[in-house]
């Protein structure tokens, strides 16, 4: 049987990243819906992901998009965060959102575009350094929708080259984090669709390079545990976006639509030693209906519980059946861990730390949301709809 103390203090040392986008109005594409109390600026972001810090103790970093959170003073910014419990995370790039980029940013055809692409790559390494931040998250949204439009081969030369670029921009201590997307918005071919295209490029950058494993950017069907299990093998898994789907990167709240399969994932995590710092786990959600705080902070508890009840999966037993071809015992002794209802455990865990043992529940006692709602109420919030 597993040992519940190295359970818990497995789980005490868990740390979930939040996406400041995800405190922002976002929308599907067809129409934002603005809430009450979204922030206005990026100190207003990185304030209510110290709140989900506050409530759930496991949270103790922020994610950055730039331009979206741009600023002058980038160390000013992180000075900021510090003073309010939490520490900026990664630093993510935007080459989806410019008129230049409508065939492309970094495989762009035009060499001007792709240079400009490129230089707003070294620029984020830039705010890496003003922010103490390690990892600096790629995706591109680069693709054509039509058969002939561009070279396939180019496009992936184009793609290396700018990635070489800023991986030699890096420092020693920072690395690259290569997103994936299946499709969308390029409906023909995609430039970096799936993981092994991610991993491909980042064996020929060499070390400080890793591929960010979206749980929405993937075909129906798609065994992710598969990819998880691999990645760690081969040292190659550097991060997860964290979200839930019923088609296609819906961007739900973890564990929303599929528990059974984040619960699965974070077993190999478990299996491959890899909770450690090595991995960022972080949220990569946009709430475009519910309210945006308790589902972040919902999400944060969802991968709690996957994460216990992986850790309580009895390894040694189901080694035995396995090296036995017992099948039905070993699948036995997954759905064991995964039936047990761990909130007793995490509430308790919570309590020993100091916090309510209910982070939603008292999350809504506190009064926040209404104090954003009142201090927030002039100005352009940020967002998609800003």
């Amino acid at each position: 049987m597993p040992d519940l103390t190295a359970v818990k203090q497995a789980l005490r040392e868990q740390r979930i990243e939040t996406p400041s986008w995800a405190y922002a109005n976002s929308g599907t594409r067809f129409k934002v819906f603005g809430q009450p109390g979204v922030p206005r600026t990026p100190e207003e972001k990185i304030a209510d992901a110290a709140t989900v810090h506050r409530f759930t103790g496991v949270a103790p970093t922020v994610a950055l998009h730039i331009p979206w959170d741009r600023v002058d003073d980038y160390a000013a910014l992180s000075k900021y965060a510090r003073d309010l419990g939490v520490e900026i995370g990664a630093i993510n790039t935007n080459v989806f959102q410019d008129e230049d980029y409508k065939l492309g940013s970094v495989t762009n055809p035009d060499p001007r575009i792709r240079r400009k692409a490129t230089d707003h790559l070294v620029d984020a390494v830039s705010i890496m350094d003003e922010t103490g931040s390690r990892d600096l998250k790629l995706w591109f949204s680069d693709g054509i929708n039509y058969p002939g439009q561009d070279d396939l081969r180019d496009r992936q030369d184009r793609l290396a080259a700018a990635l070489r670029v800023a991986y030699d921009r890096l420092g020693p201590d920072q690395r690259i984090l290569l997103e994936y997307k299946l499709f969308e918005p390029a409906f023909y071919a995609t430039d970096v669709p799936d993981w092994g295209t991610s991993y491909a490029h980042c064996l020929e950058l060499g070390d400080k390079a890793t591929v960010c494993i979206d749980t929405g950017h993937h075909a129906p069907g798609t065994n992710i545990e598969f990819i998880v299990a691999f990645l760690l093998r081969a040292g190659k898994l550097g991060a997860f976006d964290f979200n839930s789907r019923f088609y296609a990167d819906d961007d739900l709240m973890a564990g929303a639509a599929d528990p059974f399969q984040l619960f699965r994932i974070m077993y190999e995590i478990v299996r491959g030693d890899a909770l450690g710092p090595g991995i960022a786990f972080m949220l990569d959600q946009c709430h475009n209906i519910e309210a945006k705080i308790p589902a972040i902070i919902r999400s944060v508890m969802n991968i709690q519980e996957a994460t216990a009840k992986a850790l309580l999966v009895d390894r040694d037993a189901l080694r035995t059946a396995q090296r036995e071809g017992d099948v039905l015992a070993a699948n036995a002794v997954l759905m064991d861990a995964y039936n047990t209802d761990v909130r007793p455990l995490l509430a308790e865990l919570r309590e020993d730390a100091g916090l309510d043992p209910d982070p939603v529940a008292a999350y809504h006692r506190s009064g926040y949301q209404q104090q954003i709602v009142a201090d927030r109420a002039g100005g352009a919030q940020a967002g998609w709809g800003a």
